[in-house]
C-alpha cells in the first residue's frame, strides 16, 4: 500500500511540474511600500518607502532596463576588492526610517555589507504565516511558533499579528534588540514573544531534552558559520541532520515549517526533498519549494531572491 501511494505521490508532482506550477516560485508582490525599480549590471534600485537605494546583486547579469532612472538613487552600496564596502550617501537620508506591509510595520536601515534589516522577498512567507496560523486560531486552536536564526523578527512580527505565541532566536544580540524594536512597532508590545540570544543548534537540543515542543517552525540557516568552540559549519553538510533534529520539537498537531536558503547551488528541489522525506512521512501533509522572487517594475520580469521550501499539514 505504502509502494502505491509513493507511487501515485510521484505522478501527481511530476504533472504538476510538467504544467509549470513550480516555475515562478513564492511572489512577494503585495507590496505598497517597497518596489525593486530596476536591475541590471549586478545591481538592483529599490525604493523603500521614499528613500531609493541601489544594492549588488550578483544574480542580476542582464543590462539595466531604465538608465535615468538610477540617477534618483539617494545612497548607493559599492563594493571593496578587499571584501565587505560601503554606502555613497548621494542624498541626505534618515538613519533609519520605516516601510509598512499590509499591518506590518518594520525598521529599515543601511548597514555594512549592503543589508538593511530586512528581506522584502520574505512577505511571500509573512503572508502564509499568517494565513495558517489565522485559520487554527479562528477554529479555537492555539499557535506556538519557534523562529530560529530569526534575524531581526519579520516573521517572529507576521506569527505574533496573527496571534501566535512566539520564541524568537538568534545568536546576535543587536539583531534580537532589533526584532523587539520591530514587534513594538507594530503595535504587538502585549504579544506573547519570547527572545531569546542564544545559539540556536544548542538551543534546539536543550528544547529537545525539556521536552517543548511547537506546532510550526521556521529557520533561515546561515550559508557558513563558526560555533562558540571555533568549529566550522556549512549548510550543506549540516542542514539534513540539523533539519531532523529540529523536526523533534514538533507538536503532535504541527501546522507548518519553514526552510528558507540563500545558499548559492542549494536548489528548492533538494530542501523539498529534505522536508518531504523527514516530515511527510510523519505527519503527511504537503510540501512545496522554490524561488523567493520580487517583480521588477521596469522590465516586468522577477527577481529571484533565495528561496523557501515549506512543509503543511493541509
Amino acid at each position: 500500500m505504502e509502494v502505491v501511494q509513493m507511487i501515485l505521490a510521484a505522478k501527481s508532482f511530476f504533472e504538476r511540474r510538467r504544467k509549470g506550477y513550480f516555475m515562478a516560485g513564492f511572489i512577494a508582490d503585495g507590496w505598497n511600500e517597497y518596489e525593486i525599480i530596476d536591475c541590471g549590471d549586478g545591481m538592483k534600485l529599490e525604493r523603500w518607502g521614499d528613500v531609493v537605494l541601489a544594492r549588488p546583486d550578483p544574480q542580476v547579469i542582464w543590462k539595466k532596463v531604465s538608465p535615468k532612472r538610477w540617477h534618483n538613487a539617494d545612497a548607493v552600496y559599492h563594493r571593496s576588492n578587499k571584501g565587505g564596502g560601503a554606502w555613497e550617501y548621494k542624498n541626505k537620508i534618515p538613519s533609519k526610517w520605516t516601510v509598512n506591509y499590509k499591518n506590518l510595520k518594520f525598521y529599515i536601515e543601511p548597514m555594512g555589507f549592503k543589508h538593511t534589516g530586512l528581506f522584502p522577498e520574505q512577505a511571500a512567507n509573512w503572508d502564509f504565516i499568517i494565513e495558517k496560523i489565522k485559520e487554527r486560531v479562528n477554529e479555537g486552536g492555539t499557535v506556538k511558533m519557534l523562529n530560529l536564526f530569526g534575524y531581526t523578527g519579520a516573521a517572529t512580527v507576521a506569527a505574533a499579528s496573527a496571534g501566535a505565541a512566539v520564541t524568537h532566536v538568534d545568536a546576535a544580540k543587536g539583531m534580537v534588540t532589533r526584532a523587539r524594536e520591530n514587534v513594538e512597532l507594530s503595535g504587538l508590545q502585549n504579544a506573547s514573544v519570547r527572545y531569546l540570544v542564544d545559539d540556536a543548534f544548542k538551543f534546539v537540543s536543550r528544547e529537545i531534552r525539556r521536552g517543548n515542543t511547537y506546532d510550526a517552525i521556521v529557520m533561515d540557516p546561515p550559508s557558513y558559520g563558526r560555533g562558540p568552540g571555533g568549529e566550522v559549519w556549512k549548510l550543506e553538510e549540516s542542514i539534513y541532520d540539523f533539519l531532523e533534529e529540529s523536526s523533534k520539537l514538533l507538536s503532535d498537531k504541527p501546522l507548518f515549517f519553514i526552510l528558507n536558503s540563500y545558499t548559492t547551488g542549494l536548489s528548492p528541489v533538494v530542501t523539498e526533498n529534505m522536508l518531504s522525506i523527514i516530515l511527510k512521512k510523519r505527519f503527511g501533509g504537503n510540501v512545496s519549494a522554490g524561488d523567493l522572487c520580487i517583480p521588477i517594475t521596469s522590465g516586468g520580469i522577477l527577481l529571484p531572491c533565495g528561496s523557501a521550501a515549506r512543509w503543511c499539514a493541509k
